[in-house]
């Protein structure tokens, strides 16, 4: 069974051709700078071919889903000789607002919904439609499924989801509190069910999805009670480039002050802000931690702002939960800073968490870096985002049941 995951940009096409039986990731591949010129085309394939880089112009999403065909398609590097042999293909959609608590089987209704959804995920969902069309032309009759970011958050309780705004806004709106990173939120929190001694039905665990994007969810019992991120994927944590959580009344006062209209202050929050705008550094924690370690004061302020804010979300879940029995970190900081770790788990050692040195010293790997006495076992579990669309694919077009383990070979 052959499932095709895409992940849709505004100007990129990431995609990834799983073999479930065998557990293989046949092929993977990004096309870059779509319709904006110099487009680049990458991939690689399970027998060790690759493209790097080949300049190939994308108009745009129809052309790059057309050079991905060519290159699965590829005589001279075999991995599939007709696109029959794909089973599915499953989508990423970043916001389904209301509408999508679980996946949907892409058909019109399905669609003209998601276009209901452009006005929350203005940058991303036209583009995850592009993709969905783009291989609706290309691969007629594979049957297509949408899995959103939001969904595996729709279980939060309405204190958790509810702006204090006049309910009048959630009303006619639907202003509230939406959440994203879902797919790897959900991903991991399962992993973590299966590995922890906690038992799953009732686990209390916050898992940590650290990156470029950030956000926290809090978890129990399988189900997402609250999370950092909000209408937009704005809010939270200070992130790479975007602000977080700040006083609303920061907008209309800069707007006045600098003389621009809101929408400008917007795109400064989201493109300006977070660990760059404070260090002028970069958006890049590598980049941080060397300039930090060079004395540069703002790139240490940066990163003591990350790690505060990490250690004080933690905290405020564990009081959600009503108590913190397994902590997560994953994504790309999360996966991969040690030092983030051990700072976030030392300023938590109140709720009894014990960080091994030893065991922290891992990148990238599945690994429990608490010691045996800890009160909260805490993990590292790399995300894999494609592996969990790819499996909720197969169960919604309820394929041919195969016994999945946690990730490809």
């Amino acid at each position: 069974m052959n499932i095709l995951v895409i992940n849709s940009g505004s100007s990129s096409l990431k995609y990834q051709l799983l073999d479930f039986e065998n557990k293989i990731v046949m092929a993977k591949g990004l096309c870059e700078r779509i319709g904006i010129g110099g487009s680049l085309f990458t991939h690689q394939n399970s027998n060790g071919y690759k493209i790097v880089k080949e300049k190939f112009e994308m108009n745009d999403h129809r052309a790059a889903a057309r050079r991905m065909v060519d290159a699965l398609l590829d005589p001279n590097h075999p991995i599939i000789t007709s696109l029959e042999e794909i089973d599915g293909i499953g989508h990423r959609v970043v916001h389904g607002g209301p509408i999508f608590s679980e996946p949907a089987i892409v058909n019109e209704e399905v669609k003209e919904s998601i276009r209901k959804t452009y006005d929350w995920g203005p940058l991303h969902n036209p583009a995850n439609m592009m993709g969905i069309e783009a291989c609706e032309k290309l691969m007629p009759g594979v049957p297509q499924v949408c899995v959103f970011d939001t969904a595996f958050h729709q279980t939060l309780p309405p204190e958790a989801y509810m702006y204090g705004l006049p309910y009048r806004y959630y009303e006619k709106y639907q202003i509230r509190r939406y959440g994203f990173h879902g797919t790897s939120h959900m991903f991991v929190s399962r992993r973590c069910a299966d590995i922890t001694k906690f038992k799953a039905s009732t686990l209390k665990l916050v898992t940590c999805h650290l990156g470029n994007g950030s956000s926290f969810a809090a978890v129990k019992g399988g189900k997402s009670v609250d999370t950092s991120m909000g209408l937009t994927p704005l809010a939270g944590i200070i992130m790479g480039t975007r602000c977080g959580d700040i006083d609303p009344a920061i907008v209309p006062y800069i707007a006045e002050l600098e003389g621009i209209t809101c929408a400008e202050v917007d795109k400064i929050m989201n493109s300006e802000s977070g660990v760059q705008g404070i260090s002028g550094v970069s958006s890049d924690f590598r980049d941080l931690e060397d300039a930090a370690a060079e004395g540069n004061e703002r790139a240490k302020l940066a990163l003591s702002m990350f790690y505060y804010q990490t250690s004080k979300i933690i905290g405020s879940y564990a009081a959600v939960l009503n108590g913190l029995e397994a902590l997560v970190f994953t994504a790309g900081i999360g996966e991969n800073d040690p030092k983030l770790r051990q700072t976030v788990c030392d300023q938590l050692a109140y709720l009894g968490i014990k960080l091994d040195p030893e065991a922290n010293k891992v990148r990238g790997e599945e690994r429990k870096i608490s010691t045996e006495d800890s009160a909260v076992e805490v993990y590292v579990i790399p995300t894999n985002e494609e592996l969990s669309i790819a499996r909720q694919t197969v169960e919604i077009l309820d394929l041919d049941k195969c016994n999945m383990e946690d990730r490809p070979c």
